[in-house]
């Protein structure tokens, strides 16, 4: 995407292959944004770069990624945190963005958007290959840890819609349902023992910071009672997974839970009807044939295959026979057979039940009663068991409400009218921090009905003041010229007390400061009670 607000990230930490060296790790992540308010929001450290307006956001966070790898000392650990935004979508009236010689290269996409998000990711994916190069040319990518995962599920329709796909899972992102939180991930790394495999079993994204800990021999201990689970030698071996239950969410706005043990899973509720059913097509099609050669030629296949022939070469001439032993190698090639046996392991088959002649009592609506999926065999949460595993149901109700006593309340605060872009030269800033009493909020902050309620309100107020103001004047003259003539008749009483003069007509007390001769008096009379 140009500059705009699209995210993915991707982790770089050096983990020690040597013994006096540690690892290096990359993790790549998608996210994304929400707001009504556009602005600038692209900053080196706490500065705001202007020198990036106008630039491809991919280009520009790759170039600085390699040129800190070109940088950085090899002998000492690095971590990096390479936050991509593409291919997340932009703001409406832009959503999907690359440049045109990349979308050209995919003319034979009919659908144009889809033609614009292939663009888009292909540019993502020759930035990680440029980042795995510049690994390899440092001498950094024996070393390293490679992650690339996702954040969520996409979003085909509706606000920030990209014209992914969650097939053929249940859901969007936002949402409850395994479209939406089902990532796809893949980690290389040469200190992985079993690697070329396929793993499923439960993992969440809490659970890489003790992974990465426990892979760079550092002590978990240190890092205190957190949510995450070290599995890295889940992931390296092949070892029982350690992790049994996964908390979804429990959102108080939109009341609604989720929660997984083992492979049952339970929903109550959900953001929106719309959000709940299967989007998103397969995208396969019979003219179209997987091109695993096209896989083994990127950047990143040839930098590591670069690394694993350097270090075959090195393991060749450290023993007698002078020979690499293929199956006891520590480094291995992928080939097109084993991509395509992975590609199979890693597809998600549902079949196609007919919902139409399903049983009442296995339709899920979460909005009108909690539902029960076994996501082991059916991963895209088709059939409801509620009515069939009761106490199944109520061990994992049991088991949210033991999350739900210890869940931090929301702190959502209103939208601040002060945050908007509008004041600060079109740009994001923490507005907290800057005075800004002497600025004036753009009238673009409210809506024209707004503006006009309010400037209604204001000319109707004023009315009712002048009003008040004519008829409080009209009654002070009157009675100001009905006290002075009883005054002149000598009716009344006249004391002064403390400088001001004291009248008593008729039996009703009225003071004032000064008599004027033009039959009535400077001030209003004030009355005594």
């Amino acid at each position: 995407m140009w500059f705009l607000r699209f995210l993915c990230f991707v982790l770089i930490l050096p983990f020690g292959f040597a013994e006096n060296k540690k690892p290096h790790i990359i993790v790549i992540v998608a996210d994304d944004m929400y707001g009504d308010e556009y602005g600038y929001d692209m900053r080196r450290n706490m500065t705001v770069d202007w020198s990036a307006q106008g630039k491809y956001s991919t280009d520009l966070f790759t170039s600085e990624a390699i040129k800190l790898i070109k940088e950085h000392d090899s002998n000492q650990p690095m971590f990096m945190y390479f936050a991509h935004l593409a291919p997340h979508s932009g703001n409406d009236d832009n959503p999907l963005q690359a440049p045109d010689e990349e979308i050209a290269k995919f003319g034979y996409i009919a659908d144009p958007e889809r033609r614009i998000y292939a663009a888009m990711v292909s540019l993502l994916d020759q930035s990680i290959g440029k980042v795995v190069t510049a690994l390899r040319e440092k001498h950094m990518l024996e070393n390293s840890i490679i992650l690339f995962m996702s954040d969520n599920g996409a979003q085909p329709e509706g606000i920030h819609a990209n014209h992914g796909s969650n097939y053929p899972l249940r859901g969007v992102k936002n949402s409850p349902w395994e479209g939406g939180n089902r990532c796809v991930a893949a980690v290389w790394s040469p200190l992985i023992k079993k690697p070329q495999r396929v793993s499923n079993k439960l993992m969440h994204i809490s659970d890489w910071l003790p992974t990465f800990y426990s892979a760079a021999g550092l002590n978990k201990t240190e890092l205190g009672d957190i949510d995450g689970i070290d599995m890295w030698q889940a992931i390296s071996e092949d070892a029982p997974g350690s992790r049994t239950e996964m908390l979804y969410n429990i959102d108080p706005v939109y009341s609604y839970a989720s929660i997984r043990k083992g492979d049952w899973k339970y929903i109550n509720g959900s953001t929106s009807k719309k959000n709940d059913g299967w989007k998103g097509s397969s995208g396969r099609s019979e003219l179209y044939k997987y091109d695993e050669k096209s896989v083994l030629s990127s950047k990143v296949a040839v930098a590591v295959a670069g690394m694993i022939t350097s270090k075959q070469i090195q393991e060749k001439y450290s023993n007698d026979q002078h020979k690499v032993n293929e199956s006891a190698s520590t480094f291995k090639f992928l080939d097109s057979n084993v991509i395509s046996q992975i590609r199979k392991e890693a597809t998600v088959n549902c079949g196609h039940p007919n919902i139409e002649e399903m049983q009442d009592k296995h339709i899920c609506d979460p909005f009108v009663s909690p539902c029960l999926f076994n996501l082991k065999d059916d991963p895209c949460e088709r059939i409801n068991l509620a009515a069939d595993k009761q106490s199944t149901m109520i061990n994992l109700e049991m088991l949210l409400q033991q999350y739900k006593r210890g869940a931090v309340d929301p702190i959502n605060v209103p939208a601040d009218p002060l945050a908007n872009p509008n004041l600060y030269n079109n740009t994001w800033v923490n507005w907290k921090d800057y005075e800004v009493t002497k600025k004036k909020i753009s009238y673009k902050v409210l809506s024209p009905l707004a503006i006009g309620l309010i400037s209604a309100a204001c000319v109707a107020f004023l009315i009712v003041i002048v009003t008040l103001l004519a008829f409080t004047t009209k009654k002070a003259k009157s009675i100001n010229g009905s006290i002075y003539n009883e005054y002149e008749q000598g009716n009344c009483e006249e004391n002064i007390v403390d400088d001001d003069i004291k009248i008593k007509c008729n039996d009703q007390a009225f003071e004032h400061k000064e008599k004027l001769k033009t039959g009535s008096f400077k001030e209003p009379l004030k009355i005594i009670e």
